[in-house]
């Protein structure tokens, strides 16, 4: 039976957690030299990794008969335009649509 007081008695741990906890209870570590820079870079990442996470705003000029080929398209699926579009893009920015020019 698990202990109440522990909520981390029956934590599972995988492999590379447990050499890390051994290697922790060894006290195998020691302490960075340069703390407060590396916190201070770490943090800089941090807010640079959810900045790229965001959505910026973008004007767009498109043909007006794809664009409602497009409303009527996110229509059907349930969805705002904006959101498709949005969809559009990203998998083409993550190749996963590819580029057929005719």
């Amino acid at each position: 039976m698990s202990n109440m007081n522990d909520p981390f008695s029956d934590l599972a741990l995988d492999e590379e957690e447990q050499l890390l906890e051994a290697a922790l209870e060894k006290g195998d570590f020691e302490e960075v030299s340069d703390f407060e820079d590396t916190k201070r870079m770490l943090k800089e990442a941090a807010g640079r990794y959810r900045q790229l996470n965001t959505s910026k705003p973008v004007t767009l000029r498109i043909n007006q008969l794809d664009l409602i080929k497009i409303k009527a398209k996110a229509k059907r699926n349930n969805i705002p335009y904006q959101t498709l579009l949005g969809a559009v893009v990203h998998d083409f920015a993550e190749d996963r649509t590819i580029l057929k020019i005719k």
